[in-house]
């Protein structure tokens, strides 16, 4: 796992063209999302796509921008998911799907820019190795999702499974998944729910000892997300990006 500081650390090549952490921030949650809508159209699942997720993010605390294009990174990195999920979509695919959604994120490919669309399946499979070099190939990703059933089932409160879910689901376009343990997100997420639907979980939080200072900070992360960034303009992803472009 991450600290604060890893994950939202500038690469140096990346400070060179200008980029702040609220830049990188911006980069990663419009590319979270672009990832999620190619494998809603290759129908890949759920679970390969928060893989993809899981994978790019890391990546980018180890890697530049500039150094990797994301544009090539993210469909990479569902191709790789789908691999290691034994899910496997073939390359063609998803170049046929990147280009599909491409229209959907202007900011993520403006007109002046050409290198993007010619972005191919020799590319993905170059970029593959490049970037299980990058993973140090270590492709297990332990997700939220089979805790949240559980301790849902647990604590006996079933009836907020398709809301929590749904929390957890957003936790890919934050830093969260690197740096904390799939309970404890998953957790944060059930704290939240449990609030907002007034219902009294105190009682049994207790019952299970976890760091309920820890669980909070991960539930303002959330809350912070949906007050900040779940609705980003379109030029704040493009002023980002045209950073990249200029050493592309």
């Amino acid at each position: 796992l991450l600290d604060q500081d890893e994950v939202s650390k500038v690469a140096q090549a990346d400070l060179e063209l200008g980029f702040t952490p609220e830049d990188v921030k911006l980069m990663k949650i419009q590319f979270s999302s672009y990832i999620k809508s190619i494998g809603s159209n290759a129908k890949v699942r759920q679970r390969v796509v928060a893989t993809a997720i899981a994978y790019f993010r890391r990546i980018y605390t180890r890697k530049s921008f500039s150094e990797f294009d994301p544009r090539l990174v993210a469909p990479t990195c569902l191709y790789l998911a789908s691999k290691a999920e034994e899910s496997t979509v073939q390359a063609k695919l998803l170049v046929f799907y990147t280009k599909k959604v491409r229209p959907t994120f202007t900011s993520l490919f403006p007109s002046t820019d050409n290198k993007a669309y010619r972005y191919d399946i020799k590319d993905i499979l170059e970029m593959e190795m490049r970037l299980l070099e990058a993973l140090d190939y270590y492709l297990v990703i332990y997700h939220p999702y089979r805790p949240l059933v559980q301790l849902l089932q647990d604590g006996n409160n079933t009836d907020m499974t398709a809301f929590t879910w749904s929390l957890v689901n957003d936790t890919y376009r934050t830093d969260l998944i690197p740096m904390y343990p799939p309970f404890m997100i998953a957790l944060a997420c059930i704290y939240i729910a449990s609030v907002l639907k007034e219902k009294d979980t105190k009682a049994w939080f207790e019952e299970l000892r976890v760091d309920m200072n820890v669980i909070k900070n991960i539930a303002m992360e959330i809350l912070d997300f949906y007050d900040n960034y779940r609705q980003i303009p379109e030029e704040r992803i493009a002023a980002a990006v045209s950073k990249l472009l200029t050493r592309m």
